[in-house]
């Protein structure tokens, strides 16, 4: 199976694609990013950072492929990086349980690996990544003071075993649910960080829970479709939304009063510390692995910073 490259629609998230032919052939490192989809909004985000971030080095040509949310085309994905021999491979697993023995066993064959969003539970694999347990903290200290006693709440969740879904949804566990016994859980599955399931999850949840108080997501992109189905509902008051990755779209819902709060997961700084992680290592340069950036909780407070920072980024006009 060939690699399947990884396009954005220009007006969502802002055009990118493969590094030109120019840059290629003047580059001494090619090197290959394994994006999870091109349909997840905060992959999107990240990939066209990497992207940015790659023309920082001159000596670095950067190849973006799209794993389609498809365990069996992440596989292929890195199986054709060996056999088209890239120096490095910069993988935004989709599932890091099923693809850490395929990252291993090429590895093996002397491929260079940096993972990211989420880390392999192997620590010999560099990896960048965000704390899921802060991402989760963050609302869930907010969601205390705002929820309502004695509130019905629904929780949308990622792919399962996903370590940022699990992360997030443990600090929820602790940071909130044990400490307010009084809420109750009415409808919790997973829809693999994407916005259709999530709607499809929603409209099922409104048409067996005429009142839901709050609707908790792991991710900004299942976030926005939960709203989808409220609006298309009409339920009244409009119930309490939680995402996280502080997304474009999850800033203007917030703006527009539709979504409460994201917790910030800074696909730029990723980028920058996975290029520079990548970079030292095809240098042979000292390089501190497995880097964890902090977080901001945007609300309706701040949101405004959010916003200014997807403009500057291209993604909101």
């Amino acid at each position: 199976m060939k690699l399947k490259k990884l396009m954005v629609c220009a007006m969502a998230l802002g055009v990118f694609a493969a590094s030109s032919a120019a840059m290629a052939d003047t580059a001494k490192f090619r090197v290959a990013y394994l994006a999870r989809a091109q349909s997840d909004s905060f992959a999107a985000w990240l990939a066209n950072a990497m992207v940015k971030e790659s023309k920082k080095y001159p000596d670095v040509s950067l190849t973006v492929f799209d794993g389609q949310s498809q365990n069996s085309v992440m596989q292929s994905n890195i199986e054709n990086a060996v056999t088209n021999k890239y120096d490095l491979v910069i993988i935004q697993p989709y599932d890091p349980a099923v693809q850490v023995g395929p990252v291993k066993a090429a590895m093996a064959k002397g491929m260079k690996f940096v993972a990211t969003n989420p880390k392999f539970a192997d620590d010999s694999i560099p990896s960048v990544d965000s704390s899921p347990y802060l991402l989760g903290q963050v609302n869930a200290q907010l969601a205390l003071k705002q929820v309502p006693k004695n509130a019905k709440v629904v929780v949308l969740l990622g792919p399962p075993g996903n370590p940022h879904s699990t992360g997030r949804r443990d600090a929820w566990q602790k940071e909130f649910f044990a400490k307010r016994p009084d809420v109750k859980i009415v409808a919790e599955q997973t829809a693999n960080w994407n916005k259709d399931e999530a709607m499809q999850l929603m409209e099922d949840w409104i048409q067996a829970n005429p009142k839901i108080d709050a609707v908790i997501s792991m991710n900004d992109n299942m976030a926005a479709g939960a709203v989808e189905a409220l609006k298309g509902s009409g339920m009244q008051p409009f119930p309490l939304v939680y995402g996280t990755d502080g997304t474009g779209e999850a800033c203007l819902l917030i703006k527009d009063g539709k979504m409460t709060s994201t917790a910030l997961q800074s696909a730029d700084e990723l980028a920058e510390k996975s290029m520079k992680m990548a970079h030292d290592i095809l240098t042979h340069q000292k390089t501190d692995l497995h880097e964890v950036e902090g977080t901001v909780l945007y609300t309706k407070q701040n949101v405004n910073e959010c916003i200014a920072l997807h403009k500057k980024l291209g993604d909101i006009k």
